[in-house]
């Protein structure tokens, strides 16, 4: 157990410093670009992530294909809306609007799995929208496209986490992890295509961080849930705002004022008690693919 736990940390801060090096593009790609060449790195990790006995056409294959196509098309979402997110705001404030998706996986369970949530999950919702509120303050800030693509980001995953409860606990790794690289590379490709720019040696250096420290963390994440219950490894996600906020503020400059300190604290608070509540209540299968 202590060892997943560990091993989810580890993964989770080679999440965020692949996030940090996307951000360093700084709008310099665009976006699709930076998506695309990040999934064909994390490509590498298909070695790694294929047990024996898995045909490497499962990549592209799944028992439920309804559910493999949910996961890419949300995959493809998600990945682009994360990388205009964190190349548009500060990195704390971009992790904060994304972890909404504990909260949204919340509403989506209600919806299409008929889970029941009690008051005490449906108190988490209603604080963690108080905290988004707090962050945006609407009315007395510039609000722009980051702070929609981190919602949708936010959102995107959600669909994509309740997919794999659907799909069930017998769903081939190989495939759920393939959907969710296939489904933001063909994205990306398509739609990088007509702004094309050839990266220059300091972009290529950053995309190979961005990508292939994403790939490692998927390995990692593999490793975590080997040795500890998934629902014990995904708190650990949140040690992501430590290093987005010590990231932001010694290499990017970023400075947080206090309410929005205050309205992350109840997002990320909010968040963490659904995933702690969720894990005693909800049915084991429905909580193993959590991450």
């Amino acid at each position: 157990m202590f060892k997943g736990v560990l091993l989810g940390f580890a993964c989770y801060a080679a999440y965020a410093i692949s996030d940090a090096f996307v951000k360093s593009l700084h709008g310099s790609l665009p976006a699709y670009e930076a998506v695309f060449f990040g999934a064909v790195l994390m490509l590498s990790a298909l070695p790694f992530i294929r047990r024996p006995g898995d045909r490497w056409i499962e990549v592209f294959q799944a028992r439920k294909p309804s559910l493999w196509w949910i996961r890419a098309i949300s995959g493809a979402i998600c990945n682009i809306a994360a990388v205009i997110a964190f190349t548009a705001l500060p990195m704390a404030e971009a992790f904060a609007l994304i972890f909404l998706l504990p909260i949204f996986v919340t509403l989506l369970s209600v919806l299409f799995l008929k889970e029941h949530v009690g008051w005490r999950r449906w108190s988490a919702v209603v604080a963690g929208f108080l905290g988004v509120l707090v962050v945006l303050r609407p009315g007395f800030r510039a609000l722009g496209v980051g702070h929609l693509a981190a919602m949708v980001c936010g959102l995107s995953g959600a669909v994509s986490v309740v997919a794999l409860r659907m799909a069930g606990a017998h769903e081939k790794r190989i495939s759920l992890y393939g959907a969710g690289v296939i489904g933001p590379l063909v994205a990306g490709g398509l739609l990088m295509l007509p702004d094309f720019i050839w990266p220059d040696a300091r972009q290529w250096a950053l995309l190979a961080g961005y990508g292939l420290l994403a790939g490692f963390a998927g390995v990692l994440l593999m490793l975590a849930t080997q040795h500890a219950p998934a629902n014990r490894v995904a708190p650990a996600q949140y040690s992501q705002m430590l290093w987005a906020i010590g990231f932001g503020y010694w290499l990017f400059g970023d400075r947080l004022d206090w309410p929005m300190l205050i309205g992350i604290a109840l997002i990320l608070g909010s968040g963490l008690f659904t995933l702690m509540r969720e894990g005693q209540v909800t049915p084991w299968w429905r909580r193993t693919r959590l991450v």
